[in-house]
């Protein structure tokens, strides 16, 4: 597109951009994210979450294998409505699928909620309350909204401003895509992602001490090349250790939601 075409041309969305990166002088940022109560800037609406998600997550079911029934269908399905139930939703569109991958050990969220599971992290995660540490981890990511943060940045840093249409959401949901699973997430957000799931499942009746033997399943797994779900995640020293400070929290929110009273 024409490099020089004027501010005043930009749609809506990139006067959006301009206010709020005015506005981060003065402020600590202009979304704050559930649970952690961290402030970030993002110029994005939950509502272009949602339109980027969705162009992104078409592409994605359109290129897989996609279980449409069985247990382990079945039991993706119950930890999300169970998951979901009790996040911070700021109008999400919730949606997960299951993608027939035994070799991929992955999962991923885009923003908006879509979210997709590869069959070959089941066996890691060894039943629902595993199941639910990688879904809430995910659920995380979503209403921290790591993935159009990390667009403003790219947006705000780079020359991508002048070369796309930021109203043509095909186009920004490419971008979306390629940052989501291209780009892994930073140590941050996934240090951040982790509490937020941990909160979730602990809220959703899942025992929240499964997400530390989660991990230490995983990280048997990481000799020579790690799965793509531990792709710049923190060292698994660090994450055990933060997950075990939040653990007395986690552990008092699911005793009140029922401390392991339903089924697992």
């Amino acid at each position: 597109m024409d490099q020089g075409v004027s501010a005043a041309s930009y749609p809506k969305l990139f006067l959006r951009f301009l206010l709020a990166c005015g506005g981060a002088w003065l402020t600590a940022g202009c979304y704050t994210t559930p649970v952690t109560g961290r402030s970030s800037l993002n110029v994005f609406s939950t509502a272009d979450d949602v339109q980027l998600g969705l162009q992104a997550y078409e592409q994605v079911l359109s290129e897989a294998k996609v279980v449409e029934s069985g247990r382990d269908h079945d039991m993706v399905e119950r930890a999300m409505k169970r998951l979901v139930a009790v996040a911070d939703d700021r109008g999400y569109a919730w949606e997960v699928n299951l993608l027939a991958d035994d070799k991929t050990v992955n999962a991923f969220a885009l923003p908006g909620g879509k979210m997709a599971v590869y069959t070959g992290i089941l066996p890691v995660c060894k039943g629902e309350a595993g199941l639910a540490v990688v879904m809430g981890h995910e659920i995380g990511h979503v209403v921290a909204r790591h993935g159009t943060e990390r667009m403003t940045l790219a947006l705000g840093s780079s020359a991508a401003l002048s070369l796309i249409n930021l109203g043509d959401y095909a186009r920004l949901g490419e971008l979306a895509l390629d940052l989501t699973l291209s780009r892994p997430f930073g140590r941050a957000q996934e240090s951040e992602a982790d509490e937020i799931g941990l909160v979730y499942m602990a809220r959703a009746g899942y025992d929240p001490r499964e997400a530390v033997a989660f991990w230490e399943r995983m990280e048997k797994l990481s000799s020579g090349a790690p799965p793509e779900f531990l792709s710049t995640h923190p060292a698994h020293e660090t994450r055990v250790q933060r997950l075990q400070e939040k653990l007395p929290e986690a552990l008092e929110i699911w005793r009140a939601a029922g401390g392991g009273g339903r089924a697992p």
